[in-house]
């Protein structure tokens, strides 16, 4: 016996709708997430160069942010902060740090000890997140080395001045020497050819 042509389509119909919910669902719970993107993953700085960690999330909500910093001392906490809220700056880098509303900070006038990785978390209320890692490198800048290339150079210019002033010298006595030597040749040869003249 077959069954009624109704009861196929029926039964498609509900599969399409429990499809269309199921997707309808995984779009709604995707736009609750959390989407982190991070434009600079490894900075190079020098010494008391001001650096900017920058990141850019989006997400339904305000999230919790935070930063923490790892090294081969361990890891630390930097700062945590819901935007537009006092952040709450960790006693090492008070002073140190500016947040900002994009999830981004600023680290002022840093230091060989600040190289290491620096870790991003976003954080929405519902309890999905995101994290992202920015490593930084921080080299020192060796101004004695330095100053004393800049003494070394100073010191070959006054000898090459002073060996080139010498040489002047040399070769003003030199001409002045041989002129000498040239006219007392030539008086010479005139009290000589004088001399000629009265014998004859």
């Amino acid at each position: 016996m077959r069954p009624p042509p109704g009861g196929r389509t029926r039964r498609r119909g509900l599969s399409l709708g429990v499809l269309a919910l199921c997707v309808a669902a995984a779009r709604c719970l995707q736009s609750q997430g959390v989407s982190l993107y991070i434009p600079q993953p490894a900075i190079n700085a020098t010494v008391e160069e001001d650096i900017l960690l920058s990141v850019d999330y989006s997400c339904h909500g305000i999230p919790t942010i935070e930063w923490k910093y790892t090294s081969s001392w361990g890891v630390q906490k930097i700062v945590e902060w819901k935007p537009g809220t006092q952040a709450n700056i960790s006693q090492s880098h008070k002073d140190r740090v500016c947040t900002f509303d994009n999830g981004s900070i600023q680290l002022f006038s840093v230091g060989v000890r600040d190289s290491g990785s620096y870790i991003v978390t976003v954080t929405e209320r519902l309890g999905s997140s995101r994290f992202g890692t920015i490593v930084l490198h921080v080299s020192e800048i060796l101004y004695e080395d330095l100053h004393f290339v800049a003494v070394f150079l100073a010191f070959l210019v006054a000898v090459a001045a002073l060996l080139i002033s010498l040489m002047w010298v040399c070769n003003k006595c030199a001409y002045k020497f041989q002129r000498k030597r040239r006219h007392k040749l030539k008086e010479s040869t005139t009290e000589e050819i004088e001399l000629q003249d009265v014998e004859c």
